[in-house]
């Protein structure tokens, strides 16, 4: 079996390089000074963990070292991973019991990794015994549903594709009445990537989310905004957007590997109070994994 730990180490491999190793040098064998403090501002926000989440977390720490007696900077380690855990919540179950099909709506802006999560999410569901339905809605870029289909061949499951420039509204409507009259236990849409600062695409991203309420009442039953970790706090704005326009109730973070800008993490759960429900942590189909605060924290300040 994987070591977990190891998998989310050598996923924020990046962000802990670029930013978090600078924490081995300041929690030396050194007092603490108005400059450790300074230093530690200066890490968290190159990290995109953010102003107001770097002041308050500075501040808290602060006040605790003040309360312990802590002198010593090698002691802040401790207290900045246990606040740092704290502003992080722990995914709520992925739980549908009693609906089938499940309907989950992937969204997100041009490449941040929509198509790659839906298939990664197909085989962690598969493996769990479900029978899924993948759902090129993509319908713009031909090599998104052909990417899609390379993923279900791959991986054993069915997809529905329509044709170049279908109406993706038509394609969803007709996957989920597929996976209904299949009996599937999930089928996961693969929308077209839009960027949120384009009324006429969002608006069309609206009619497809009505459309698959008309082909099942009460779906889709989840919609997950996949955001690409490359872009840090820039992504914040883009899940605004979003979780305004089709009750975005969930957020894939794609990419988490190639990031150096894993501090974003604490931002969205601050900014947007929405769930990070998965971390792609990687290339390959098993590379998706649960969001768990405390390893994504302890991956970032690992010494190794």
């Amino acid at each position: 079996m994987v070591d977990i730990f190891s998998k989310w180490r050598e996923g924020l491999s990046k962000t802990r390089t670029k930013t978090f190793d600078r924490l081995s040098a300041l929690f030396g064998v050194t007092e603490i000074t108005p400059a450790t403090w300074d230093e530690l501002e200066s890490i968290l926000i190159q990290a995109d963990i953010g102003l107001e989440t770097t002041e308050a977390v500075i501040q808290t720490v602060k006040d605790r070292a003040g309360f312990e007696m802590i002198a010593r900077s090698e002691q802040l380690s401790r207290l900045l991973r246990d606040e740092l855990v704290k502003r992080l919540d722990a995914p709520p179950p992925v739980n549908f019991d009693g609906i089938k099909p499940a309907v989950i709506l992937l969204v997100g802006v041009n490449g941040s990794g929509k198509t790659t999560t839906a298939a990664k999410l197909g085989k962690q569901f598969s493996g769990q015994g479900k029978q899924v339905l993948l759902a090129a809605a993509d319908t713009y870029r031909a090599a998104a549903v052909d990417q899609l289909q390379v993923w279900g061949d791959r991986l054993g499951l069915p997809v529905i594709a329509g044709q170049p420039n279908a109406d993706p509204g038509s394609v969803a409507y007709d996957a989920v009445q597929a996976g209904l009259a299949r009996k599937m236990d999930m089928v996961l849409v693969d929308t077209a990537g839009r960027l949120h600062t384009r009324f006429n695409l969002m608006e069309e991203l609206k009619k497809v989310y009505r459309v698959v309420g008309k082909a099942m009442p009460g779906a889709p039953h989840a919609t997950w905004l996949v955001l690409d970790a490359t872009t840090g706090q820039n992504a914040l704005q883009q899940a605004r957007a979003f979780k305004e326009a089709v009750k975005v109730n969930g957020v894939i973070l794609a990419k988490l590997d190639s990031s150096a800008r894993g501090g974003m993490a604490f931002a969205i759960q601050r900014e947007l109070g929405l769930p990070i429900l998965y971390a792609g942590l990687g290339e390959k189909p098993d590379d998706l994994t649960r969001f768990d605060p405390e390893a994504f924290v302890d991956g970032l300040l690992s010494k190794k």
